[in-house]
């Protein structure tokens, strides 16, 4: 056991690299793809180490092109999950132990080597498998995923130098431990960043893991199983258990060996997995750490006297970057009726500019969706707008999946502040706008705030600074991420922890110090150096 106080690097933001043409970046990430695209590739479980097949596979297809296989994936059932919880547990007693120096080791070592040698390795894999272009892959799977480790590692380190004061005659202290059991860790497609950091933040303060990724997006989590691999994460304390939601998450979620889940996906089924916890709850052996970030339904107010040019690039980006395929995307918009006609016509001229396709075409700005359920849902909310006379498109509004699940970016105008697209998640690239009139501002805010159930993000664009402090406050609990004149997407690690309330989770802030918390349990340990020899106080003496 060394005997020197270590210091964690205090980590900065990795830099976004450009991708421009004739860079060292972009060649190497086009003969990545290509690499990539000529091989099919068959990924196995990984439990305890070992590679696990099952026989029942799963097929990985390029959304952007559907006939393009990438290859197939074992998926775990009933049997599998069970091994997993016994790797996982064989491997916790000796991992928890572990100096957390050397855990931190591993996930600086982990940063270097995405940052570094698997940078277009895992890029590639996230524009193929979740038809991101190159700069969404590139701010996602290498930038945000490295900012992850860097700053979790700091914020840990941070945590434990938190310790009570001590009177005389006695040392307090607090050790941070690790949850007994193990961590079921479940995780969406859209962020390949967020996929690799719920299972890996429990396990940096100690915690052992399975994780469930995907099923669409299967491809890139496995790069980053052989990523954590090469890092030098032991066998055990990370199990990979692809499969259905039924399959692998009832038996996890009834084991009495669970201890946390930490989730990323709908608000259906994680109500669903938190009401499973509970009716199992008198046969588990701990109360479960429930951490979970879920839907939203997020929001741009413009007020009379905003910057309407800079309103104009924040929809755009905000509502169809990744084809809307963000939790923090902008789907809902209220604009005031003296300022529509001129961001009307500077929008949709900008919004035509947009391309759209394959993701190796560096000059699209958008690609496909990401399978074909998410495309008949989405475009079921584009139908609906097309048969009521509450809507009207001004974008949009065409798709076709013939090769790929394609969707124009598609802007509705509504007359109903309630209309369904105005109040339901849609996950796509479809925004809807209610103008309302200027004199009806505070009955707007009131709308904006309380038509949806979410609150995850949203932004507010004034010039005047008493109007942005009146909407700050009066928008106080619609959104855990809220911005100011900007779009209400790309929170960056460091700077803007993530997460919402209401029906969009537990708001405990992925990317900080008080999400890292939730995955440790605290022991106050308190030694007194020369204890009371007589157990008489001094108000029993006599007069």
């Amino acid at each position: 056991m060394s005997n020197a106080y270590f210091k964690v690097p205090v980590p900065t933001n990795e830099p976004i690299l450009s991708y421009a043409p004739g860079t060292k970046e972009r060649a190497e990430i086009k003969a990545e793809l290509k690499k990539l695209q000529e091989q099919e590739i068959e990924v196995p479980l990984i439990i305890g180490g070992k590679e696990v097949r099952t026989g029942n596979l799963g097929e990985m297809v390029e959304p952007h092109n559907h006939s393009k296989v990438l290859g197939h994936f074992h998926k775990a059932g009933k049997e599998e999950v069970q091994m997993a919880i016994d790797a996982a547990l064989k491997a916790r007693k000796e991992w928890a132990e572990m100096p957390w120096e050397q855990r931190v080791a591993v996930f600086l070592k982990a940063a270097e080597l995405l940052s570094g040698p698997w940078r277009a390795r895992l890029n590639a894999a996230t524009m193929l498998g979740q038809s991101k272009t190159v700069f969404q892959a590139e701010i996602d799977s290498a930038c945000e995923l490295i900012d992850f480790w860097r700053f979790n590692s700091y914020y840990m380190a941070e945590l434990m130098k938190d310790q009570p004061y001590s009177p005389k005659g006695m040392w307090n202290r607090v050790e941070y431990r690790a949850l007994e059991g193990f961590i079921f860790a479940v995780t969406p497609f859209n962020f390949t960043s967020i996929a690799g950091n719920l299972p890996t933040a429990p396990a940096l303060v100690g915690n052992v893991v399975l994780w469930k990724p995907a099923s669409s997006a299967v491809y890139s989590a496995y790069q980053l199983m052989l990523l954590f691999k090469e890092a030098g994460f032991p066998d055990g304390v990370i199990n990979f258990v692809p499969g259905s939601g039924a399959s692998v998450g009832r038996p996890a979620l009834e084991s009495p060996d669970l201890a946390g889940i930490h989730f990323t996906g709908s608000t259906a089924t994680f109500q669903n997995m938190w009401r499973t916890v509970g009716n199992n709850i008198s046969n588990m052996k701990y109360y479960p750490r429930i951490v979970g970030e879920t839907g939203g339904k997020d929001f741009i107010f413009v007020h009379k006297d905003a910057d309407i040019d800079g309103v104009v690039v924040a929809a755009l980006r905000a509502a169809f970057e990744y084809q809307g395929q963000k939790c923090s995307a902008a789907s809902r918009m209220y604009m005031p009726k003296s300022r529509y006609d001129e961001f009307k016509e500077k929008y949709v001229a900008e919004v035509a500019k947009i391309k759209v396709g394959d993701v190796e075409d560096f000059t699209n700005f958008m690609s496909a969706v990401i399978d074909k359920a998410a495309f008949d849902n989405i475009t079921s909310y584009i139908k609906y707008a097309a048969e009521s006379d509450e809507a009207e498109f001004i974008t949009g509004g065409n798709y076709d999946d013939s090769k790929g699940y394609f969707i124009e970016p598609t802007t509705i105008v509504t007359t109903n502040p309630k209309f369904k697209s105005m109040q339901e998640e849609i996950f796509g690239p479809v925004l809807t706008i209610y103008v309302y009139d200027d004199d009806k501002f505070e009955e707007t805010l009131e709308l904006c705030d309380t038509t949806s159930p979410y609150a995850l993000t949203g932004a507010i664009w004034s010039q005047d600074r008493h109007v942005l402090n009146y909407m700050e406050k009066r928008l106080r609990n619609a959104a855990g991420n809220f911005y100011i004149n900007d779009k209400p997407t790309a929170a960056v690690v460091g700077q803007q922890p993530f997460g919402g309330g209401r029906a969009s989770g537990t708001n405990d802030k992925a990317g900080s110090a008080m999400n890292l918390l939730r995955w440790m349990s605290a022991r106050t340990l308190k030694e007194t150096f020369t204890p009371p020899h007589d157990w008489t106080y001094p108000f029993m003496g006599e007069e």
